[in-house]
């Protein structure tokens, strides 16, 4: 036999999804322990106690002669009378016997005459019994009771009678699992334990006492009162009479290592303005699970139609017992008349029997079924509040109304469902729940955070100069930028890479020498007090983005910027919201560098042509097609139109009569006949066509008499043209990297040239006029097949750069000792050959690095 205890685990839970459990719920549980507490009880009584008692119904006696038979046979008459005291009689009834052996008879017999008893007496022994015994004698032993009270318990008792404690014990159990089925269904069960889980974390956070403190302080003047009065205890912030802090009463939630409990309040201060490190890591632990968590149930309602599903299964269980259980109320009976069939077992036909549980069951029934009317009133109550309002949506306005964190956004199906039912155990926990569900509140813990983890001596160390001298901070994937950063007022060169809840508040205005900002996939928000200042302080602006969106709408407005630098995604041609805004208010950018997939050149910018010195284009292999634009840039004096897959010169480029450098690098230029047209460029002084598949340099580029730099490198060249010898302003020749076998004589006439690459070539043979370029300071030779060097190198007073790396060379010329500019550092050739020179020449060469030495010892 099981116990009570054993029965009632059925019904255990968790202890914390006891926060799951609404009032009702709770009823119906203690409603199904007492139900079971009848069914055990019943059935106790029923297998120590439960019998029936029964007697034969009797005949009354009459007057029979006895008949004579030859067979021995004899008939027996027994006439039913009165049983029991004062009931009443019944029918006369005869029955008869026949010579069954095992039959005893009720009443004495008629005697034949050949009886050796006489008549008178067996009438005075009969007289005699009759005053020994007070009731009728039925002649029945002990074994012949036993077996007919068996008999009628199952013949004459209504079955209801017998099985009434087990039917009771399996509705319960029946109702006891559609109660928690939810609980235990694999599919549910996961996510009410995680939500479970978060929620008592989320309750206990310190983050969640510190936000909602925060925003008390705020709203409240008590509250800021009582951050004086330092002997108040802090109360939980509520501000409806339901939502309070945890009574005594409330149970304490423990789940996998984590408890939280209204036994011990916790105490509350708002003036706390850092939190502890670990507090701020769980708290953003706990933001980043709570938005899985939410994107993962909100997806499906299967725990609200399942929670539907085993309430409308326990009422239609209610209205079936109830049903059927009440048709049996008045079959239940103390008395009851058997008819068992076994005559001729007995000798009797009917027997009076009763059934000593019949009022105890009977009580026990009506008990029963005014349990079950209870709970089936509560199941129809639970389908009320489930269809009354619509539990697959939930709003947070109350608590939006009640906190600064306006910005918690509606949750619906499962998670609105779960809200919903915790709402019925205590308001409280969907209230300190909700400070995850907001942004503003995860923003406001990861700056505490990063401004407790980011001072500014730390922010000091990172402090570095660039090439330019300028004092420089990187700020790389933080969670927003420190406030510390704008107390750097030295700074000159802010950058802020993947920083996505990046702000600038107003302290930026203590930065009087920063003049450079690099947004790499940051949108920056900025307050308007500090965008007045970057409007009137900033001077050059890089921006990288995936999205043209992503560029902040502020830095169309900053009307004092000079240089803007933009990377990433502006092709208009299969989205055409994509594209910049009107560059109208940079009226004082004179540089525009643009990388990226263009194939035309955006139409806003040609809204700061008038005053734009310099644009660069760098496309990532996407051919720029239209470039008409480009004339209306009559002032720009600098041009790169790089890796734009341009096969020609663009003739736009000729009406730009300001142009001083062109670079084309990168493309697929074949030819540059158009050359020409740059004879009217009077201003034009630097030309680079390098990495393009040029194979000739035509005659017509002696008419760009003013040409300074020509950058040919990584072509198709085959030779040098006299024509390139007769720009005599020309200081720099590049034909690095082509398939040039002889340099000509012609170079001799180059007596400005300061810088001439041949790198990578077929070279054999330096000609002797080449040494009278004795302005030449940069001399690249490197990777041809050069095997002498002329001695006439010495005449190259002024080199300071000298490549022969990769030659076929023996030996390098003694000569270079009068060099006097050139050191080791600047020449570039094999160690071998450097140890062929004499020791004085190694000597000089070396000076400038065994001077230090010599001053180190």
């Amino acid at each position: 036999m099981f116990t009570l205890a054993e029965v009632a685990s059925l019904n255990d839970i968790q202890p914390t999804y006891r926060i799951l459990k609404p009032w009702w719920d709770v009823f119906m549980d203690y409603l199904a322990v007492v139900m079971l507490m009848v069914a055990i009880f019943a059935g106790t009584m029923q297998l120590t106690k439960d019998q029936v008692v029964c007697l034969p119904v009797l005949q009354s006696t009459v007057n029979s002669k006895a008949q004579p038979s030859t067979s021995g046979r004899a008939d027996f008459t027994t006439v039913e009378t009165t049983t029991g005291q004062g009931e009443a009689s019944s029918s006369m009834r005869t029955v008869s016997f026949g010579s069954a052996p095992t039959v005893t008879p009720e009443v004495p017999l008629s005697r034949d005459t050949s009886s050796p008893y006489h008549p008178t007496e067996s009438g005075q022994e009969l007289k005699k019994e009759q005053k020994d015994s007070s009731g009728r004698k039925t002649n029945l032993d002990f074994q012949q009771y036993v077996f007919i009270n068996q008999m009628c318990y199952h013949l004459a008792l209504p079955w209801y009678s017998k099985y009434f404690p087990y039917l009771v014990l399996i509705h319960t159990i029946i109702l006891i699992v559609s109660s928690n089925f939810w609980f235990k269904y694999p599919k549910t069960c996961s996510k009410i334990e995680h939500f479970v889980s978060i929620l008592g974390k989320c309750f206990e956070s310190p983050w969640t006492t510190k936000a909602l403190s925060e925003t008390a302080c705020e709203d409240s003047e008590e509250n800021k009162q009582r951050l004086t009065g330092a002997q108040s205890l802090p109360k939980y912030v509520s501000t409806s009479s339901d939502e309070g802090s945890p009574s005594a009463s409330t149970p304490m939630i423990t789940k996998s290592g984590f408890k939280f409990s209204a036994d011990k309040p916790m105490i509350e201060v708002p003036s706390v303005t850092i939190l502890d490190k670990k507090d701020g890591e769980q708290a953003k632990a706990l933001f980043e699970k709570v938005r899985k968590f939410r994107a993962h149930v909100e997806d499906s309602d299967l725990i609200y139609k399942l929670y539907v599903g085993q309430t409308v299964i326990k009422t239609v269980k209610f209205i079936f017992i109830l049903c059927y259980t009440a048709n049996f109320v008045n079959t239940i009976s103390f008395e009851h008349i058997c008819n068992p069939k076994v005559e001729h077992l007995i000798g009797y036909t009917q027997f009076e029997c009763t059934h000593n549980m019949a009022y105890m069951l009977k009580k026990l029934l009506i008990s029963y079924i005014s349990l079950i009317c209870v709970y089936g009133f509560i199941c129809l109550y639970t389908l009320f509040w489930l269809f009354r309002i619509p539990l697959k949506e939930y709003s947070f306005e109350k608590v939006r109304e009640e906190s600064s964190f306006s910005d918690i956004p509606d949750v619906k199906n499962d998670f609105a469902f779960l809200l919903h039912m915790v709402d019925q155990y205590d308001q409280l926990y969907s209230k300190r729940f909700g400070v995850f569900l907001s942004e503003v509140s995860e923003n406001k813990l990861r700056e505490i955070s990063l401004n407790h983890e980011w001072t500014f001596e730390k922010l000091r160390q990172h402090v570095s100069r660039n090439a330019q001298e300028k004092q420089e901070l990187h700020l790389f994937m933080l969670s927003g930028v420190p406030d510390a950063v704008f107390d750097l007022t030295d700074l000159d060169v802010l950058k802020l890479e993947l920083i996505s809840e990046a702000k600038i508040p107003p302290k930026i205005s203590q930065m009087t020498n920063l003049q450079e900002l690099h947004l790499c996939h940051c949108p920056v928000k900025v307050e308007q007090t500090a965008f007045s200042f970057l409007r009137d302080h900033l001077r050059c602006l890089h921006v990288k983005f995936t999205d043209v969106a992503e560029i902040p709408a502020w830095v169309y407005l900053l009307k004092n910027l000079r240089e803007l630098y933009l990377v990433g995604n502006l092709n208009s041609e299969n989205n055409k919201m994509i594209g910049l805004e009107s560059l109208r208010e940079l009226r004082h950018l004179k540089i525009l560098h643009v990388k990226s997939n263009l194939t035309k050149i955006p139409p806003n910018i040609t809204d700061v042509a008038p005053h734009l010195t310099k644009l660069v284009i760098h496309n990532d292999g996407t051919k720029l097609v239209v470039l008409n634009s480009l004339k209306k840039m009559i002032n720009v004096a600098e041009l790169e139109l790089q890796n734009c897959e341009l096969e020609r010169i663009p003739h736009a480029i000729f009406s730009l009569s300001n142009l001083q450098e062109l670079d084309l690098k990168s493309n697929s230029i074949r030819t540059i006949e158009e050359i020409i047209s740059f004879q009217h460029l009077k201003r034009l002084t630097c030309l680079k066509l390098w990495h393009n598949k040029i194979v000739e340099i035509p005659p017509s580029i002696t008419h760009v008499r003013n040409l300074e730099s020509l950058y040919l490198s990584n072509n198709k060249l085959e030779s040098l043209p006299p024509a390139v010898f007769s720009l005599q302003k020309l200081r720099c020749l590049d034909v690095s990297y082509n398939s040039i076998a002889l340099i000509p004589d012609d170079i001799g006439c180059l007596q400005n040239l300061q810088h001439f690459y041949i790198t990578g070539n077929k070279v054999k043979i330096l000609p002797k006029q080449l040494f009278k370029c004795v302005k030449l300071r940069t001399l690249s030779l490197g990777q041809n097949s050069i095997t002498s060097i002329p001695d006439k190198i010495g005449k190259l007073l002024q080199l300071t750069h000298l490549e022969l790396k990769g030659n076929c060379l023996d030996r390098l010329p003694a000569t270079l000792e009068q060099c006097s500019l050139l050191r080791k550092s600047g020449l570039v050739v094999e160690d071998h050959l450097f140890d062929t020179l004499p020791s004085e020449v190694k000597e000089v060469l070396n000076q400038d690095t065994s001077i230090p030495y010599a001053n180190g010892i």
